[in-house]
Parts: structure tokens; C-alpha cells; sequence
């Protein structure tokens, strides 16, 4: 399931899946390097050096929450009646 998320004052639209993360899973820090998002990209770099590659999973299931939620918190919201639907269907704080 994918959200459509526009921030109204620069109009930028970000289109982002919802729930489990299998870019992440497979793949590790890379989704988030490619999604220009740093922070998250270190932390899960650093956590995957210390575990071994163990924390990719864990970050399979949280991943697409923490980069919504920041979007969010960067004054993104739901582009379309669905998108905002979804999104308090799956509990985020519009």
C-alpha cells in the first residue's frame, strides 16, 4: 500500500510505500541513502556494523514509519483523499 505526500509550501510530491520494508530487508542502509535520508542512513549503517547485518531486519519492520513520520514532521501531507485515509488508518498523526 502507498501513500502520495506533498509538502503544500514547496508542492514537492514523495510517493512512499506503508508497512513492511523488503528494500531494507534485502538491501540494509541502501533505500535510505538513495531516499537522500541521512540521519537514517548512519544510524542503520552503524547499527548493521555493530549486529552484523542483524538490524536490517528489525529495520525492515520500522523503516517506512520513521521516513513517514519525519515527512510528516518536515509539514508533508496527504496529497489525495486515499493518502489521508490510509494514513489514519495506520495511525500516523496528520
Amino acid at each position: 500500500m502507498r501513500v502520495n505526500l506533498k509538502n503544500p509550501v514547496t508542492k514537492q510530491l514523495k510517493r512512499t510505500k506503508v508497512g513492511f520494508s523488503w528494500t531494507v530487508f534485502f538491501f540494509g542502509f541502501f533505500p535510505a541513502l538513495f531516499r537522500g535520508d541521512w540521519l537514517w542512513f548512519l544510524i542503520i549503517i552503524i547499527a548493521d556494523s555493530v549486529t552484523f547485518g542483524v538490524a536490517s531486519i528489525v529495520f525492515a519492520f520500522i523503516y517506512n514509519r520513521l521516513f513517514i513520520n519525519e515527512l510528516l514532521s518536515k509539514g508533508y501531507e496527504g496529497a489525495d483523499q486515499s493518502s489521508k485515509d490510509i494514513l489514519i488508518s495506520k495511525n500516523f498523526t496528520i
